[in-house]
């Protein structure tokens, strides 16, 4: 079976494996990262069926939050 490939906008390539109705996986082709898993969105079932756009959309969500830097601390006036 063949999987969803798509290039990020960074150039990586991923592979969209559809693990089952309710989860998507998202593997890198050229490594150096994780592979991360997200939800399959609800109104499309086939990752062949969505646009790059969306599926870059998807993987920003899986992007870890960066932090702001040095936060102030509520203790000190």
């Amino acid at each position: 079976m063949g999987y969803r490939r798509f290039t990020d906008r960074d150039g990586n390539a991923w592979e969209v494996r559809d693990d089952s109705e309710s989860e998507w996986r998202l593997e890198p082709v050229s490594g150096g990262t994780e592979p991360r898993k997200i939800p399959s969105p609800g109104y499309q079932k086939d990752p062949f069926e969505l646009s790059t756009k969306e599926l870059q959309a998807l993987l920003d969500k899986t992007q870890p939050r960066r932090s702001d830097g040095a936060r102030k601390s509520p203790f000190i006036d």
